[in-house]
């Protein structure tokens, strides 16, 4: 009883509103390890599954492998170890966030896992309270598999991570104000024979769900196009897009991306 209450908790609280990414960095890593302490004695745990997955996932994307990008240029060996150590946050917040999937729905990952056409006859049923945990777990995973593209074991396991991610949008498209979508959208940019049209389409309804509020899905879009043969003109718009929603909505997930926006645009002759 003590367990849950605690693991009630601290699935309660949330950095989220913190703007200053030096005090999050700070904060993070303390409530992560006291999080994941408890989630091991409460492992079916719903929301605190959920906080912890999505902490691990943030952290390092925001803290591990943004700076191992901007390390890349001058000195590749830092760089190298940064993406390691990201691809293992990564990984950590996707067993935490399947194993809680699993205990509260049995046989979900054998599903996953299995053929297409079996899996298309006989889809499993994502409860509604679970979306949120289902999203964090195919970010994770997707992450995860693209710092391990030299894993082919890894990278055979993405349609697993999409059909995670579809399976909870069908559910709930427009959870966490389009956060959802836009992973939706990521992930059909990124899969073999994906519809650059429909990744558009996936970040164009994020966009929406988040009334213009939310920069992540400017900047998902502004990466798709960061290609040598890329719309530049467009890439810029949409970054500039970015950080006007984070200079108008203050927050910790527009804080990240303000900073990766203005980085993308300062090394843009990099990319065109």
């Amino acid at each position: 009883m003590l367990l849950k209450a605690a693991a009630d908790q601290l699935a309660g609280q949330s950095s989220s509103a913190e703007e200053d990414l030096v005090l999050a960095r700070e904060a993070s890593a303390f409530y992560l390890k006291l999080s994941e302490s408890v989630l091991a004695q409460t492992p079916g745990h719903v929301p605190l599954a959920e906080a912890v997955a999505g902490g691990f996932t943030q952290y390092a994307y925001a803290f591990v492998a943004f700076e191992a990008e901007r390390l890349e240029t001058n000195d590749a060996r830092a760089a190298q170890a940064l993406r390691m150590r990201a691809a293992r946050l990564y990984g950590r917040a996707q067993r935490h966030a399947l194993r809680a999937l699993e205990q509260n729905n049995p046989g979900l990952g054998s599903a996953l896992a299995a053929p297409e056409a079996l899996f298309l006859d006989r889809p499993p049923r994502l409860p509604a309270d679970q979306v949120g945990l289902a999203y964090w777990a195919a970010a994770a995973w997707g992450a995860h598999i693209a710092l391990s593209k030299d894993r082919p074991d890894s990278v055979a396991d993405l349609p697993q991570a999409v059909r995670l991610a579809r399976l909870a949008w069908e559910q709930s498209p427009d959870h966490g104000d389009g956060a959802l979508s836009s992973l939706m959208g990521s992930f059909e940019a990124a899969r073999p024979g994906g519809s650059t049209l429909q990744a558009r389409a996936y970040f164009d309804r994020a966009v929406a769900a988040g009334s213009g509020r939310n920069a992540g899905p400017y900047v998902a879009m502004a990466e798709m196009l960061a290609q040598p043969a890329g719309d530049r003109e467009a890439f810029t718009s949409l970054l500039q897009q970015a950080l006007a929603a984070s200079a108008a909505h203050p927050g910790l997930g527009n804080a990240v991306m303000r900073e990766r926006a203005q980085w993308l645009l300062d090394t843009a002759d990099d990319r065109f």
